[in-house]
């Protein structure tokens, strides 16, 4: 099976349905204004959609994990979350609106199969001689989906309608299908499965991550700075409107840094053993922190540059936490704490987002010293947590 599912197909994959992903959320939100008429219905359906990724992700993994072919089940999520966007799509203007919301809900439970589901498989896709730069690569899909996804959906609204970018994200997704249903199977895992429960594999995920030290340490540094990140979009529309004199054009700044995050990991991609990622952790965060105190001076090129660094700090810290994650986690157990992990950093940035809003209102410089401060914890927070040496029989045995 390895030798016949290509690492092409993997990405190609990987670049359709999180390209498909990224342009939902900004596709939804137009729909939502131009067929509801309001501001904040269209913002409940993204966050809708966005927060209950928190709670769907570990239980998705915790199933990925027990099934011996788990690219039929990530197929089976993909198509339902696509089939979930058409659903939210019918429901505007035809169905009371908290159910269009709850529809919304439960299509988010998905979410974390396009992210963290995907990229556990991908061991089994590449020897492990060649998965630092696979996993490199596969990091770089991110970037890729971030600067098409809201492109696209910009796009396509202002030629055909919202609606219709609705229905590209939900077709980009399903895309997507092929490669996911084709992904390797594991001989014998669905029969191991049924010794355990689905909580008991819960609990056992998270005290691998909680035990294993430095899974902790890229965890909680990797979640702090995705507080950071969304408080920085937070911003971005203030940003747009007082620097680059108007509030659209804070969508570039957004492209920049995906840019940037696209090209420091190409870089990476080859000499993906130029530096440990347990080190690209922590100064990538020191990164994201210089590029937020450099965005508080206020000046054009100071903030085109500033969001520059700040996708030159995000991109490598989301390839070094892929790294840890597949070094450190047993592989009875990746998917879930992959997807674990996704929804811990989707909490995070809704948290930042949420805490920056009042905040900017108030000040902006304010805000971006605030999301500057809370990089620099983030870096912190990974010495805050003391490295430990295991050695290797340790290590097979928390893996068996």
């Amino acid at each position: 099976m390895k030798r016949r599912y290509s690492l092409r197909l993997y990405l190609a994959g990987a670049v359709a349905a999180r390209a498909g992903d990224e342009m939902s959320g900004p596709a939804l939100m137009l729909t939502g204004f131009a067929l509801a008429g309001s501001t904040t219905d269209a913002s409940s359906l993204l966050a809708g959609i966005t927060i209950s990724a928190a709670a769907g992700g570990p239980v998705l993994g915790a199933l990925l994990d027990r099934t011996g072919r788990p690219g039929r089940l990530l197929a089976a999520a993909l198509l339902l979350y696509a089939a979930g966007l058409g659903m939210i799509l019918l429901g505007l203007g035809r169905m009371p609106f908290t159910v269009t919301i709850l529809i919304a809900v439960l299509t988010g439970l998905l979410g974390p199969a396009l992210s963290g589901g995907w990229t556990a498989q991908l061991p089994r896709v590449v020897l492990g001689d060649h998965l630092p730069r696979a996993n490199t690569l596969d990091a770089m899909t991110f970037s890729v989906a971030s600067l098409a996804g809201p492109a696209l959906a910009g796009g396509v609204a202002e030629a055909l309608g919202a609606p219709t970018a609705v229905v590209g994200s939900a077709g980009l997704i399903a895309l997507a299908l092929p490669a996911a249903w084709m992904l390797p199977a594991r001989p014998g895992r669905a029969r191991v499965a049924r010794t355990t429960s689905v909580i008991s594999d819960l609990a056992a995920g998270m005290r691998v991550i909680v035990g294993r030290r430095a899974l902790a340490r890229a965890t909680l540094t990797s979640v702090v700075s995705c507080i950071a990140q969304g408080m920085l979009t937070a911003c971005i529309p203030l940003l747009g409107e007082r620097v680059l004199g108007g509030a659209g054009h804070g969508a570039m700044l957004l492209s920049c840094a995906a840019i940037s995050a696209l090209v420091a990991n190409t870089v990476l991609a080859r000499f993906p053993r130029s530096a440990a990622p347990d080190t690209i952790i922590w100064a990538s965060a020191l990164v994201q922190a210089a590029a937020l105190a450099l965005a508080t001076r206020g000046q054009p090129v100071a903030l085109i540059v500033a969001v520059l660094i700040a996708g030159i700090g995000e991109g490598p810290q989301l390839a070094a936490l892929f790294a840890i994650r597949h070094r450190e986690t047993p592989e009875h157990l990746r998917a879930q704490i992959f997807t674990t992990g996704a929804s811990l950093k989707i909490t995070g940035f809704a948290l930042g987002a949420a805490v920056a809003g009042p905040v900017v209102t108030r000040s902006l410089p304010g805000a971006l010293a605030l999301a500057a401060s809370t990089a620099v914890l983030a870096a912190l927070a990974f010495f805050a947590i003391p490295s430990a040496t295991v050695n290797s029989s340790e290590d097979g045995a928390m893996s068996s």
